[in-house]
């Protein structure tokens, strides 16, 4: 098993005792702590090399620790969307950072690991038993492959009628099953400490207030301490901010009750849904110890492919290019026959085929939907021709993707003031 990376942090906090993620977001606490805002640490959902390559490039041009936040959906023991295991992640990972030149921590998370949270569960009908053997299998497979932070979510019961909401002491059972599970396996492996983040901010998980917020949490701290592992408890919670998939608006006033709420038992806050936030400088004002992004990053890939096939056009019709890759039009077909874009219909959309859709949906619906099929083989070959028709013509193909990725994730670094925060982390681990 090996780590993300060798980085003089990762082994400062190997050296405590601590799990990465725990150290980074102590060490922000002590090193900002008394000069203003704590930095909130951005997630990045890797969901396709593009976005883990222009991460990298990201995180060391503002100096930040690097936190990836991989769903099951994009990798898994059966390589997800994006064809990669946990092992071969991990790999990938590594394999990028050294030639980005990145030498900083990388904290390497799962996004959602409960029950029908991976779209086969719900698409198969899994039933209870097997969703959640499943899952363990699946965390087996991270603690496996080095991952440092698991998300334990089993806030989805497919069980129940549709519009009744999970009662919070059986979100609390098998969160404590799952954490149980994941501590049995690193224990008797003899891995290192891991990080765990809990909770969902979707109110089918039934912490949509402040109460159930903390009953689950004493429960939780109750039943780790009846299963002997009072030395285990999340560094992270998920809270309901205000942004969800149709909203970009963080309200600053829940976050900073959540944010209160949660420091008594020893945790921060972690936001989701954070794409295309309308105030991403608030988070750390109102206290937010971290917030996910994903889709925005395939939105900002998709339009920088786009433009290149414009250009791409231009240079065809002065004779510069032989052949058109066919980008757009690739992506479009393999996101239309995935039947990807179908989970987000409308109800005026129901019975209507893609192309009986308004150009404006079938526009969103593509870029939206685009993240599931960078890997398929078709979207792949032409991507491999529009990059080489860029770089036959004399023109930069790869690093406009990159550039245009990167510069959307420098916003989140600059906005949640963790540029040049690596060297503070370093500072405060080494007082530790």
């Amino acid at each position: 098993m090996a780590r993300a990376d060798d980085s003089a942090i990762r082994r400062r906090a190997e050296g405590l005792g601590l799990a990465l993620a725990d150290a980074i977001l102590g060490a922000l606490r002590r090193g900002f702590g008394e000069e203003g805002p704590v930095p909130t640490v951005l997630a990045i959902c890797p969901n396709s090399e593009a976005v883990v390559k222009a991460a990298l490039l990201a995180a060391k041009e503002a100096n930040a620790p690097l936190f990836f936040a991989a769903t099951l959906n994009q990798v898994d023991i059966d390589g997800g969307y994006t064809g990669w295991t946990q092992e071969e992640f991990m790999g990938l990972v590594r394999e990028e950072a050294q030639g980005a030149g990145y030498e900083g921590p990388m904290v390497v998370g799962l996004d959602h690991g409960g029950p029908w949270l991976k779209d086969v569960q719900t698409r198969e009908e899994w039933p209870l038993d097997r969703a959640m053997e499943g899952v363990k299998a699946s965390l087996a497979a991270c603690l496996d492959a080095g991952y440092d932070l698991l998300h334990v979510d089993p806030t989805v019961d497919r069980t129940l009628p549709k519009d009744q909401v999970m009662p919070i002491e059986l979100v609390v059972e098998r969160t404590l099953e799952l954490i149980e599970f994941a501590e049995m396996h690193r224990r008797e492996k003899g891995l290192p400490p891991v990080s765990y983040e809990v909770g969902t901010e979707e109110v089918h998980g039934g912490l949509a207030d402040l109460s159930v917020f903390r009953q689950f949490l004493d429960g939780l701290k109750d039943g780790l301490r009846a299963r002997k592992l009072d030395d285990v408890w999340p560094c992270f919670v998920v809270g309901k901010v205000g942004t969800d998939l149709h909203t970009t608006d963080f309200d600053p006033a829940v976050a900073r009750e959540l944010v209160g709420a949660a420091a008594e038992y020893g945790s921060a806050i972690k936001g989701h849904y954070t794409d295309s936030v309308s105030n991403p400088e608030a988070y750390p004002e109102a206290g937010m110890g971290g917030a996910n992004v994903g889709p925005e990053f395939t939105e900002a890939e998709y339009g920088a492919l786009e433009q290149l096939a414009e250009r791409e056009a231009v240079l065809s019709r002065d004779g510069k290019v032989a052949e058109e890759s066919g980008m757009v039009e690739a992506l479009k077909s393999a996101v239309v026959a995935s039947g990807r874009w179908e989970k987000w219909r409308q109800p005026q959309e129901e019975g209507k085929g893609f192309e009986e859709l308004t150009r404006e949906r079938q526009g969103w619906l593509v870029r939206t939907g685009c993240r599931y099929v960078w890997a398929k083989p078709e979207v792949v070959a032409a991507r491999r021709k529009l990059y080489a028709n860029m770089r036959a013509a004399g023109e930069e193909g790869e690093g406009v993707v990159l550039g245009a990725i990167a510069e959307v994730m420098g916003k989140y670094y600059q906005a949640f003031r963790l540029d040049g925060a690596l060297g503070v982390i370093g500072e405060a681990l080494s007082r530790m």
